[in-house]
């Protein structure tokens, strides 16, 4: 397959600043990860119960609430922290304790009321599950349900039943978690007073999971849908069970997916009928009304909750749910607190690493364990408990490079400046442009693809973004454009956009385009 791309025809819109004399670093070198405390502290500081709430069309979800002990014997009130997944809220048994309750190892030690449920359709919880269930602003009656509804439900039998409760809850989740906590500022419960949205789940088209800007993920969605099975016949609460590894036969993924044929195998060979999620991928390829109903971000409008949105630089999952969220709130009567957070994570490597580097890049600190300390914590103990100054800024980003924390106003930052760049004659990338008709092109051979790493693998790698690129750099098929060495530092912020004119002699084609900070010849590998 040949393919012509026009070089003067790419823009990327860049919003880029000079750089600025660096602010000092806002965090230590060094966080050590607060230690978790462990089964037997959760169990000797909380009591367990497990409950079955009815929502408003009957059906009862399953939750596990943790409180503290002394909000019986010494009347103590404590806020909610409540976490709705369709992951399961194991272990279960009242007499079953896990290490650790809420977002982070801190929050135990501070104590809060711990609510966790699962989903309607998962698990232990009855009713039928629906991936990223649609939102219905308009309900006719108690069968109309969505997240939303089932949240409030859930936060109004929570307060109203559950002792030693302050009457204020916080919701956080992280990727599908992150969708539910999305929801719950729907139409939100008046007891609702903060919610972290993290890595959340958007838009399954438009850049999260599914299709990132209308390219399948095949590798990540056959993967994940291995393991996320429908419950089999009548929706009974069943507890969770690990599924078995998938066994691809092959540790070369390409392979694997070639010898299957058409995507259509998969269901025959491997799925065998009993994924009506992966069928929903396969069967809506463009922008339809099944995607663009689950598009939660378009309902986003006069949010009352305080929100703290979560996500990270190489997310490979939903890199662009947070950005699109925050910037659609920040456009539509926003709440008081909208905070954007970004730091240098993979997808939810903010809850579980000490993020100090992803990869082959180094960030000089523990990213994550600052994260957790100095701005997660801080945002909900204020909120629920009101401890703190409340000083939050709009936009909370780690600065790659610098490898600093910056606070900003507004994202993007209201002194960044959009500028574009163009691919130019002979591998030249300018930031002027020259009025010609010149054209690179290349030939695309479906059996010789472009990997996206260096070495085989069967699933998609959460570092694959900071993979050193000389193994695609050298490709006969893949084209490279260089500015000269860089005489001042730049500073790319903001969002990143290509305009592209190619022509192709096959039927269909997808493009990559990566902008690559080049490391000097003399940097160690």
């Amino acid at each position: 397959m040949r393919i012509t791309l026009a070089l003067l025809a790419f823009s990327a819109a860049n919003l880029l600043a000079q750089t600025t004399p660096p602010a000092a670093p806002q965090q230590p070198n060094a966080i050590a990860p607060t230690p978790t405390p462990g089964i037997a502290y959760i169990r000797q500081n909380y009591s367990k119960y497990e409950y079955r709430i009815p929502m408003r069309d009957g059906v009862k979800l399953f939750t596990a609430v943790y409180v503290p002990k002394d909000a019986v014997t010494d009347g103590k009130t404590y806020p909610i922290m409540l976490e709705r997944t369709p992951y399961s809220v194991r272990p279960y048994g009242e007499d079953q304790y896990p290490a650790n309750l809420g977002p982070s190892d801190l929050f135990a030690r501070e104590k809060f009321i711990f609510a966790y449920q699962d989903v309607r359709g998962r698990y232990m919880s009855e009713g039928v599950y629906t991936p990223v269930r649609p939102y219905k602003p308009t309900k006719a009656g108690s069968k109309d349900i969505d997240e939303s509804s089932d949240t409030y439900d859930t936060i109004d039998w929570l307060v109203k039943n559950v002792r030693g409760n302050s009457g204020k809850v916080g919701v956080w989740g992280i990727s599908q978690p992150g969708f539910f906590s999305t929801s719950a500022m729907l139409d939100a419960h008046p007891a609702l007073v903060a919610v972290s949205p993290q890595a959340p789940v958007t838009d399954y088209y438009l850049g999260d999971d599914s299709y990132h800007n209308g390219a399948f993920m095949l590798a990540h969605r056959f993967n994940f849908y291995q393991g996320f099975r429908q419950r089999e016949g009548d929706p009974v609460p069943a507890p969770a069970q690990n599924p078995a590894a998938f066994d691809y036969g092959t540790p070369d993924g390409y392979e694997f997916f070639l010898n299957m044929g058409s995507l259509a195998n998969a269901d025959e060979k491997y799925f065998k009928h009993k994924q009506p999620f992966w069928l929903l991928n396969l069967e809506h390829t463009t922008y339809d009304e099944t995607w663009q109903s689950r598009a939660i971000w378009k309902y986003l409008k006069a949010i009352k909750p305080a929100v703290m949105t979560v996500g990270g630089w190489y997310d490979t999952e939903d890199p662009q749910g947070p950005l699109r969220m925050f910037d659609f709130m920040e456009k539509n009567t926003p709440p008081q607190t909208n905070m954007l957070v970004m730091g240098p994570w993979t997808h939810g490597g903010f809850s579980r690493s000490t993020g100090d580097r992803v990869g082959n890049v180094n960030f000089g600190s523990n990213t994550s364990s600052y994260y957790r300390e100095q701005i997660e914590f801080p945002f909900f103990l204020f909120h629920l408990k009101g401890k703190g100054d409340g000083k939050f800024p709009r936009a909370y980003v780690f600065e790659t490079g610098m490898n600093q924390w910056r606070r900003f106003d507004s994202w993007p930052p209201k002194e960044a400046k959009p500028r574009d760049m163009f691919l130019r004659e002979n591998g030249a990338l300018a930031w002027d442009r020259k009025d010609s008709q010149a054209f690179d092109e290349y030939t695309a051979d479906p059996n010789k693809p472009v990997p996206y790493i260096a070495h085989v693998s069967t699933g998609v790698r959460p570092d694959y973004m900071t993979e050193d690129q000389r193994f695609a750099a050298t490709r006969p098929d893949v084209l490279v454009y260089r500015t000269p060495p860089l005489e001042n530092d730049v500073t790319i912020t903001g969002p990143i956009g290509v305009d592209l004119k190619v022509s192709t002699s096959g039927t269909d084609s997808d493009f990559v385009v990566k902008l690559i900070d080049v490391y000097p010849p003399d940097y160690p590998d």
